[in-house]
């Protein structure tokens, strides 16, 4: 039996926008990178393992749906997936929370970025 909130939050994915898509994706991504990180500090090993292999699936989604025909920066991007993917991976297995703390960092000003060209081009539309 689904519950009330769940199929709220399976309503909000069907029905969401692709720019509202990729931002809920980086919204979850940064939100696993910070559980990861904190269960790696507080030495919650399983904790982190799901949460960096979630943040690592999310990558991979990002990485795939990318189309680098695009746009001009879209290569870089790729690359930069590609980093994160081994940064994360690594990060797990030597239990690196610095590596995880760093990867976010790296993300967090994508996903801001990515917020505000939404925003821009909903107030703008063509």
């Amino acid at each position: 039996m689904t519950s009330p909130l769940n199929r709220y939050l399976q309503d909000s994915i069907n029905t969401a926008s692709p720019a509202k898509l990729l931002i809920m994706l980086y919204d979850r991504l940064v939100m696993d990178l910070v559980q990861g990180e904190e269960s790696l500090r507080n030495g919650e090993r399983e904790v982190a393992n799901d949460k960096l292999n979630h943040a690592q699936e999310i990558i991979l989604e990002l990485r795939t749906t990318l189309d680098v025909d695009a746009w001009a920066g879209a290569p870089g991007l790729a690359n930069l997936y590609g980093y994160l993917l081994t940064e994360l991976i690594g990060a797990n297995i030597a239990r690196d929370a610095d590596r995880v703390a760093t990867c976010r960092g790296m993300i967090e000003p994508l996903r801001d970025a990515w917020r505000e060209a939404a925003l821009l081009a909903a107030a703008n539309p063509a």
